[in-house]
């Protein structure tokens, strides 16, 4: 789960327009760009494996909360250091301020266009009720100038989304209504209809919504969605939370799209804990430039997994590391009837991991996944009171890209406990120059 903010920050929308304004927004299929505002800005890599043998990541933006939290302080953009040879590796800077428009509340990603503008979507209305809808802001000035998609085309809930405009397509995902998920998780309210289990096809040029896909209970709250990179692709994957289950959805020959379930994550039964079974928690996905891995994280199981997907339909489990999470073994949490071993408590240059691994970002080149622990400020005080006293962390994995394989970097820390603010819950991870999440070709 990405960061969910219940106002649009100016800065904030600003840097994040900056470091996702890759020049491979604009380029058609010879690497011409499409339009002059992309001059300057960002690499310009052509294709997703021609990004794949750039320039090693050297900085990282993850915006940093404070709501919810006894620091009575703005929300800030941090940029951590992530260069080896650099004096300042692993250390942190920066800042914010807010207001929303057009109907809509609590934005959560934002993606350039061909044109220019930046859409982002929300998740709601400013009572706190769910709406799914876009805002579009002018991609010079960082304007509100107005919802993206049709009136009355709103969906019932929103999250996520991603385009895919040689198939005249956006798909959109739902977490759920923003005043009952902001402070902590009721199961109640999912049996009351306040959580999503839909994802929804826009018509990309008319704006409308064309098609839902109900993915039912093993569905339930379908959060980050992921395209595959390769523009001509009509398939992607989207981690569903409540079942630990990620589905792949599809453009069939009907021209009609589809969605199926291809990996399951059981939940664990359980004494010690809120409810008799744990869920894994899918909290964020992503997949490679060369679009073979899937990687996503389980945050309260507290492991990251990565899946060949060179068969889409079948992905294989390759690689696991745990990095704290609800189940170690020297909690309150006791597993029952199952083989896997709880996992040790992690440790990192002597200190402790509270939390489990959440917002998850890979390298260009795929051998470095980068991980901070935060989910959302309400659901961290609820389920990792620690992480609030403490804050959160950044971590970074090493990846065979090869064959498979995940290992933790030992040498790697960045503790937001320490910020002069006081401890700070960093999540969303983002490159200058675009990355694995946020460059879309056309």
């Amino acid at each position: 789960m990405g960061v969910m903010w219940c106002v649009v920050g100016v800065r904030v929308m600003r840097r994040a327009a900056e470091f996702g304004r890759s020049c491979s927004f604009w380029r058609d299929l010879f690497g011409r760009p499409k339009s002059t505002a992309c001059s300057g800005c960002g690499p310009g890599y052509q294709s997703p494996l021609h990004a794949m043998k750039g320039e090693r990541e050297k900085i990282v933006y993850l915006p940093c909360i404070y709501r919810n939290t006894a620091t009575r302080q703005a929300d800030y953009l941090a940029t951590v250091d992530v260069d080896p040879e650099s004096p300042s590796y692993c250390q942190t800077v920066e800042a914010v301020d807010l207001y929303w428009k057009c109907g809509l509340a609590n934005p959560h990603t934002s993606h350039c266009l061909g044109s220019g503008q930046i859409l982002i979507s929300c998740m709601g209305d400013p009572s706190g009720a769910g709406k799914g809808g876009f805002v579009l802001l002018d991609g010079e000035t960082f304007e509100v100038t107005g919802n993206w998609e049709s009136p009355g085309e709103a969906a019932p809930f929103g999250y996520d989304f991603w385009y895919q405009p040689r198939h005249n397509v956006m798909i959109s995902s739902e977490w759920g209504a923003p005043k009952f998920l902001a402070d902590g998780f009721n199961p109640a309210h999912v049996a009351e209809g306040q959580y999503g289990t839909s994802l929804h096809v826009w018509d990309w040029t008319t704006r409308k919504r064309v098609q839902t896909l109900d993915l039912g209970e093993e569905g339930a709250i379908p959060l980050e969605i992921r395209f595959l990179h390769d523009p001509a692709a009509a398939e992607g994957f989207v981690g569903c939370a409540l079942k630990g289950s990620v589905f792949r959805f599809y453009k069939a020959s009907t021209g009609k799209w589809s969605a199926d379930k291809v990996i399951g994550v059981p939940s664990k039964k359980v004494e010690g804990w809120m409810l008799p079974e744990m869920p894994g928690l899918i909290t964020d996905i992503l997949i490679s430039l060369d679009d073979r891995f899937l990687y996503f994280s389980n945050w309260l199981h507290g492991d990251i997994r990565q899946y060949d997907i060179s068969d889409t339909k079948n992905p294989r489990l390759v690689g696991q590391v745990f990095l704290g999470g609800s189940l170690t073994a020297d909690g309150p949490v006791r597993v029952l009837d199952d083989p896997e071993k709880q996992p040790a408590p992690r440790f990192i240059q002597g200190k402790r991991i509270h939390g489990g691994p959440q917002m998850l970002q890979l390298s260009l080149d795929g051998r470095r996944l980068y991980v901070t622990t935060s989910l959302y400020s309400g659901w961290d005080k609820q389920f990792y009171p620690e992480m609030i006293r403490e804050g959160s962390v950044m971590m970074q994995i090493d990846v065979d890209s090869e064959r498979g394989g995940l290992s933790l970097n030992e040498n790697f820390l960045v503790d937001f406990g320490k910020e002069p603010g006081g401890p700070a819950l960093a999540h969303e991870l983002r490159y200058p120059g675009g990355d694995c999440t946020s460059d879309i070709w056309l």
